[in-house]
């Protein structure tokens, strides 16, 4: 990605409300503080939350790490950010599974999974905190973070 062009990067989970507007917003904040010049967006593969800001609790825990979810607002996934992103970032299996069943194929091999940018930890998917508690919320932000720096040290070099 050490390209002239400025690389874009999408974060993709279920309903865009949770996992990736918070990887959006983490990765958003390391990537301006590493002096990273990217295009950054999240989506989700489903449409129920289309035009809602991010859960409340999603909200609350980026806050308290400095992260600004406010002005963010759920979309879906659509046909053409297959073509406009150079990395579209998985939360997990199911996600992706799902993306590359819409992506042309061309794109396939653009379709990631976010923890690919942490191989050191366990976990392969950022688990979904929707239907658990506050403590959820701060370990989406733990996975986010690491899987953040790795994908920025991807992007820098």
């Amino acid at each position: 990605m050490g390209s002239v062009t400025r690389p874009a990067v999408l974060f993709v989970c279920l309903g865009n409300i949770c996992r990736s507007p918070t990887a959006e917003a983490v990765f958003r904040a390391r990537a301006a503080a590493a002096g990273l010049d990217v295009e950054i967006d999240s989506a989700g593969t489903g449409a129920w939350h289309v035009g809602k800001s991010p859960d409340p609790r999603a909200q609350a825990a980026g806050e308290a790490r400095g992260y600004d979810l406010s002005s963010l607002r759920a979309r879906q996934v659509k046909k053409g950010d297959f073509q406009r992103f150079d990395l579209i970032l998985a939360m997990d299996e199911d996600n992706y599974e799902i993306l590359h069943l819409q992506a042309p194929a061309d794109a396939k091999g653009r379709i990631v999974m976010m923890m690919d940018f942490a191989p050191d930890h366990p976990e392969r998917s950022v688990p979904d905190p929707y239907y658990g508690g506050d403590d959820g919320f701060a370990r989406v932000l733990d996975m986010l973070e690491e899987a953040s720096d790795g994908l920025i040290s991807h992007l820098a070099d």
